[in-house]
């Protein structure tokens, strides 16, 4: 029962502004068990005192059997439609808190949680919330049984009554050790399931790759898959066998009382038949609600590691979610965004050691075309979600027309960027977008986009998402467009491109932008198209080593050229100024 009001509690919670609404219909939940739980005793009763009585007219019992007979069904009845309303309406906020509670919070706190964390807390946490939910009404019912039949035992002797419950508290108090252990192989298990959803992912995500390589598949079967989901089928098999011993235990104690009622108290107390037979009715009658109760204690404990889970990962996403800022007032047009001595540092696991970005200084004014570069792992991607607002520096700060944003303006500030990332999501709505005249503005797009061919548009809604990679970046450039702000950030947008679009973004697309006074930041590793930048900002190593002119960064190569290994900085110098070579 613990369990159940933990559940309860946990629900009640997690309703938030109906809070009021849902502690009604949980009260009217259990009164309506209730009803059910002592309708279904009172029919025993009656029945025990019809077959007690020795001929006669039962007129009273017949009428108090027709009345309990109307009851109970529709006692069930309420409950089910109570608690049909009650778990999806606690489900839906549920899942709609923890949604909203996974964007407000910081896009770093969220890559350290990791998607397959959250994607289990979503679906197999809600999942087994909501299936413990649908045994409420049954506990409630058969609870009430068990406490009915054990008040009508003192009515009918106070003495046996005594006895079963002193049966009943061996009985508990042996059944909760083994218990508690099987609650520490569910917990386990839970745990492991993050594990297996996350090789899941692998299996989803990795198909292709792994069936062009046996050994990694069966490496990955062997080392990855199969361990972690034997030790999850491990914890549940102990924990459910734990379980299954402990009811086992549960029921032979009762089986004890009946062998005392009926072989050995009836030599040292004066007992009536009619007193042992409605004991030994009503004791073999409770077996069936108490076995009922005993199996839904093991998903009462899977539903409370699962709160338990839920509630860990809601608050610290609560604990960081000081992005909620929807009412800030709106941020003024814009002519300088600024970086001063901005810092990040984050652990890289493929490396086993801590990467720092800056200090950077960085100044982006409004209208300019700006290239940022430099080698794989020199922290490029890192700069831009600084820069979009994603990541919060650790020391120094981000600042738009001098002022700094903050907690309060984050949210509106991002509002000034249109980014298309290298692991970009497409949606297949343009949602968000709505105005008049959308459909024909897409498709304007799909046409320079060389995409009018392969998808439509219709009501906002796009025909279809399985193109190429290339052609599904030119698709979230179509919604970038659309989106039509201040700011445009490409992360190697050109990198899963043919040579001619490739030509036709950086010489023609990335200029149209410019000319429409857009500020455009690229993240490229094309060097042969650097001289379109009115700009170019290197990284190396987390810190900025150049910033400035395409011309100023010739010369700036040539002066590294001798320390450049094996001649990089003179074949990116070659590359650039003659691009026409650079593309054979």
């Amino acid at each position: 029962m613990v369990n159940l009001f933990k559940l309860l509690g946990f629900l009640i919670r997690a309703t938030d502004g109906s809070l009021r609404f849902a502690r009604l219909q949980t009260f009217a939940l259990i009164a309506t068990g209730v009803i059910a739980g002592l309708a279904s005793t009172g029919l025993l009763a009656v029945i025990n005192a019809k077959l007690a009585r020795s001929g006669g007219a039962a007129g009273d019992l017949a009428w108090m059997f027709v009345g309990l007979c109307i009851v109970l069904p529709l006692a069930r009845f309420a409950s089910t439609y109570f608690l049909a309303v009650l778990s999806q309406g606690i489900v839906f906020d549920l899942r709609m808190n923890l949604c909203r509670r996974i964007l407000a919070a910081p896009l770093r706190a969220l890559e350290e949680v990791g998607p397959a964390r959250l994607l289990a807390t979503l679906t197999e946490d809600i999942g087994t919330i909501t299936t413990a939910m649908t045994t409420i009404p049954l506990l409630c019912l058969q609870a009430t049984v068990v406490g009915g039949c054990l008040a009508y035992l003192g009515w009918l002797s106070w003495k046996l009554l005594l006895i079963v419950l002193v049966a009943v508290a061996v009985g508990v108090v042996s059944y909760q050790a083994p218990l508690r252990r099987a609650f520490l192989h569910f917990g386990a298990a839970r745990e492991d399931w993050d594990q297996v959803f996350d090789h899941l992912r692998g299996i989803t995500s990795g198909t292709k790759e792994l069936k062009l390589h046996r050994r990694r598949r069966e490496a990955f079967f062997a080392q990855k898959l199969e361990p972690s989901s034997m030790a999850l089928r491990r914890h549940n098999v102990v924990g459910t066998t734990i379980a299954a011993v402990a009811n086992s235990w549960g029921q032979v104690i009762f089986f004890v009382v009946i062998g005392l009622v009926l072989f050995v108290l009836p030599s040292h107390l004066v007992l009536g038949q009619p007193v042992v037979t409605g004991f030994t009715l009503i004791i073999l009658y409770m077996l069936t609600p108490l076995d009922v109760l005993l199996n839904l204690i093991p998903s009462l404990g899977r539903a409370v590691v699962s709160v338990k889970k839920v509630e860990r990962l809601g608050l610290s996403l609560a604990d960081k979610a000081t992005e909620g800022d929807r009412g800030s007032p709106a941020l003024p047009s814009w002519h300088s965004l600024q970086l001063a001595a901005a810092t990040h540092t984050f652990y890289r696991e493929e490396k086993d050691e801590c990467f720092t970005l800056g200090p950077i200084d960085l100044e982006i004014n409004a209208g300019e075309l700006l290239f940022l570069v430099g080698g794989n792992g020199s922290g490029k991607t890192t700069l831009a979600k600084i820069i979009l607002g994603l990541y919060t520096p650790e020391s120094g700060g981000v600042r738009l027309n001098g002022a700094p944003v903050t907690d309060q303006t984050r949210d509106h500030y991002r509002q000034l960027f249109s980014v298309v990332f290298s692991d970009f999501f497409l949606f297949d709505a343009l949602l968000g977008l709505e105005r008049p005249r959308l459909d024909e503005s897409a498709r304007r797009y799909l046409t320079k986009l060389h995409l009018d061919r392969k998808v439509r548009v219709e009501d906002g809604t796009l025909s279809t998402l399985d193109l190429s990679q290339g052609q599904r970046k030119r698709l979230a450039l179509l919604t970038a467009y659309l989106e039509d702000r201040s700011i445009f950030l490409f992360d190697e947008w050109a990198a899963d491109q043919d040579p001619q679009f490739k030509e036709i973004f950086y010489l023609q697309l990335l200029p149209e932008l410019k000319q429409r006074g857009k500020t455009v930041i690229v993240i490229s590793h094309d060097d042969h198209y650097y001289r379109v930048a009115d700009r170019i900002v290197k990284l190396d190593y987390g810190q900025v080593v150049y910033d400035g002119g395409v011309r100023e960064y010739l010369e700036w190569l040539a002066a590294v050229r001798d320390f450049a290994p094996a001649g990089a900085a003179a074949v990116e110098a070659e590359s650039i100024a003659k691009p026409e070579k650079g593309r054979r």
